[in-house]
């Protein structure tokens, strides 16, 4: 594995979640592969637990691990090729990226979209410079449509905690005050159609995800509808795909409580965090016995551990 971008880089998937789950169970057992070996945590935007959970990873395994905050710490990149560099920026991403390249033997990149141009942030313009130029393998710790580690962590947290072979998921929209990706959904709806599970999307009418993401889903704007019998319900606000970046108005009845739980299969609540309580979700369900999101965030680190010990074992 030279790439970690999306599900598409996986080609098995039980595999993938079955050495997870063997990691967690044996973190320090592979310590040695990463001996002598340097992975670089880029971040182009805030991080907890990506930043946490990737970092012990690669120390789980031996490495030595740099951070490099550029949005902050860093020189301002030029993306664009054949352009005089006459104005705020200072670095050209081919020298950046490259220069990183040498300094480590694994580079893990986070750049959020910008949100104003679909085009643009679906090209994967920032992450893709770092693949193309860097020289080693790269983990994608988000980018602008798709959060794959924790998808796969998802994915190992649901098959910790299923209690029938096909539990029914559901990914249901929830409020928010501000605009936010795509990535997290799009990445979740991705791997759940890959996994072994019945999988339905529930948002109000405009708030669709690209096709390119949810071939394999039902998709429903009734959430009572999606809800009933569910086993994992995972909660997530997204802006709108066209307009793109938009929020549309009314829609905050769509904030999942205990009520609304009444109907489920007694359903484990699953959210990426950080979430906005009260708005994006109830405290009464945060606080309560239904949500698992923090053993959720805790499967971050064997879902990156698992992804770099297939890197390593690549460079040999």
């Amino acid at each position: 594995m030279k790439l970690f971008s999306s599900v598409h880089d996986v080609p098995d998937v039980k595999a993938l979640v079955k050495e997870a789950l063997h990691l967690k169970e044996f973190p320090y057992a592979f310590k040695a592969l990463g001996e002598n070996k340097t992975m670089a945590l880029v971040f182009l935007n805030p991080s907890l637990r990506t930043r946490m959970s990737t970092q012990k990873a690669a120390l789980n395994l031996g490495m030595n691990v740099m951070v490099l905050n550029l949005d902050k710490e860093g020189w301002a990149l030029e993306l664009r090729d054949n352009v005089i560099m006459n104005g705020t920026t200072v670095e050209h991403i081919r020298e950046a990226a490259a220069v990183m390249g040498e300094y480590a033997d694994i580079i893990g990149v986070r750049s959020f979209p910008g949100l104003k141009d679909r085009e643009e942030d679906y090209s994967e313009m920032v992450f893709n410079k770092f693949v193309q130029f860097c020289g080693v393998p790269v983990v994608s710790l988000e980018s602008a449509t798709r959060h794959p580690l924790q998808s796969l962590a998802d994915l190992i947290t649901i098959e910790e905690l299923k209690t029938k072979a096909r539990p029914k998921v559901v990914l249901t929209w929830a409020p928010h005050i501000k605009p936010l990706p795509q990535a997290v959904p799009n990445s979740f709806a991705e791997w759940m159609c890959r996994g072994e599970v019945d999988f339905t999307i529930a948002h109000p009418n405009g708030y669709e995800l690209c096709t390119d993401f949810t071939a394999g889903a039902t998709i429903t704007h009734n959430q009572e509808e999606a809800l009933a019998d569910a086993d994992f319900i995972y909660v997530k606000n997204w802006s709108a795909y066209e307009p793109y970046g938009q929020i549309l108005p009314g829609n905050e009845d769509w904030m999942l409580t205990n009520e609304k739980l009444k109907i489920t299969n007694k359903a484990n609540i699953m959210h990426c965090l950080p979430v906005r309580r009260d708005l994006e979700l109830s405290s009464e369900i945060l606080d309560g016995e239904s949500s698992i999101v923090i053993h959720e965030a805790g499967n971050r680190v064997w879902a990156a551990q698992a992804v770099i010990k297939r890197m390593l074992e690549e460079i040999g």
